[in-house]
């Protein structure tokens, strides 16, 4: 039987996600060995060890609930309604972002590489100067909305084919893998193409020469969407859940020893360690989802008040907390603090202002709503007057029965 009903672990799932690119984003400033576009002059070694393990899960995280997302998005809607959605919900917001939210980002960048001009000089040259590192015009951190619209736009008639009746065989051979373990196979795939690749390709997030990461993002978001369409599949990650973390933690601790431990100045061996460091890398990364998913179906399947406004919230936060980290970094560093301090202080000062900009600038505005491609207020009020007129037919039956 097919889920049409969206599942309220997968909300929470988003949130800690979104919790978790906060977290790995504000010790890029601080971590060592990581480029930036703001530096601390002292870094933490330790920091980069733990910022790479959140790389590894949070990203593979969002594209799986991103597929999940896609699927019930799906329902009730043609392949065409559902690109014109994803345009609203993706490509506008995308745009906003690009022109309005992350050219702040690169003046930044660029102030601390010595440019003197002010604000307005500097995003002139957005139009001019082509795309960055070499120009100024880039979508940095929504690299990820900018290949999720991609890959929703590319494969719409599959999601529609999958969904209908066409598919019952497909679904039938999907509901094997549910058996045992079967269903890390799909896994396997993914793995294997990022052991092989990414030491050739490395993550470059411009969608054109990413040739390595744009298929390993697009098999997390086709194992969303396969396990939400195929329930026996999510049941199964639930019950195998200890296992799929035991893998992901044993793995983790085998990354953590080749990153502690550099090979000799040999090259055979050098490009044995390259490999299965990254290979590994990609086991922990799905050990991790399929884990965290599991114990969310068993654990996190149960509404709580906060839950609507913060499934509101991520998607706009998501947006804009880059920014609000990269200009708070700018002056952070030049403090004298210690690199604990300054971690600590741009992740709790990030939360607070960028929660404001959302709670007192975008919330409440229908046309901010649409710019960071929420859903518009008037669904809302319908529901409350509809809540509304329920109350009122209750409260007049009971005057009636009274009055009897």
């Amino acid at each position: 039987m097919e889920t049409t009903q969206r599942q309220t672990y997968l909300d929470w799932l988003r949130i800690i996600s979104i919790a978790g690119v906060l977290v790995f984003h504000s010790g890029m400033p601080y971590a060592a060995n990581e480029w930036w576009h703001i530096r601390n002059h002292d870094t933490s070694a330790l920091m980069a060890q733990s910022n790479y393990f959140m790389h590894l899960v949070r990203m593979p995280l969002l594209f799986f609930i991103s597929g999940t997302v896609s699927y019930y998005m799906m329902q009730r809607r043609s392949a065409l309604s559902f690109i014109k959605l994803r345009f609203t919900r993706l490509f506008i917001p995308l745009l906003v972002g690009m022109f309005i939210i992350v050219p702040p980002q690169i003046y930044m960048e660029r102030v601390s590489q010595g440019f003197t001009g002010n604000y307005w000089d500097f995003y002139k040259t957005t139009f001019t100067t082509g795309a960055y590192p070499k120009g100024n015009l880039s979508w940095h951190h929504l690299w990820f909305i900018a290949y999720l619209f991609v890959y929703d736009l590319i494969f719409a008639p599959v999601f529609m084919w999958l969904i209908s009746d066409k598919s019952r065989g497909f679904k039938r051979a999907l509901n094997s893998l549910s058996k045992g373990k079967w269903v890390y196979v799909l896994a396997i795939p993914s793995i294997v193409w990022y052991a092989c690749l990414s030491w050739v390709f490395p993550q470059t997030s411009d969608l054109i020469h990413d040739y390595c990461a744009i298929v390993y993002w697009l098999l997390f978001l086709l194992a969303g969407f396969i396990c939400i369409l195929q329930p026996s599949l999510m049941e199964s990650l639930q019950r195998n859940r200890r296992f799929a973390i035991t893998i992901g933690f044993i793995c983790l601790l085998a990354v953590n020893y080749l990153w502690l431990n550099p090979p000799p100045n040999d090259g055979e061996w050098s490009a044995l360690r390259g490999y299965s460091f990254r290979g590994l890398s990609a086991v922990v990364a799905w050990g991790w989802v399929l884990g965290l998913v599991g114990y969310g179906k068993q654990y996190l399947n149960r509404f709580h008040p906060a839950l609507n406004y913060l499934n509101q919230a991520v998607y706009p936060f998501y947006i804009l907390h880059q920014t609000v980290i990269v200009i708070l970094a700018y002056y952070i560093v030049r403090t004298t603090d210690t690199v604990l301090m300054k971690y600590i202080y741009t992740i709790g000062i990030t939360l607070f202002i960028t929660m404001g900009i959302y709670h007192l600038l975008v919330k409440p505005y229908p046309v901010m709503r649409f710019l960071f491609g929420m859903k518009g207020l008037e669904k809302k009020v319908e529901k409350r007057l509809e809540v509304s007129e329920l109350e009122i037919r209750k409260e007049v039956k009971k005057e009636e029965g009274v009055l009897v």
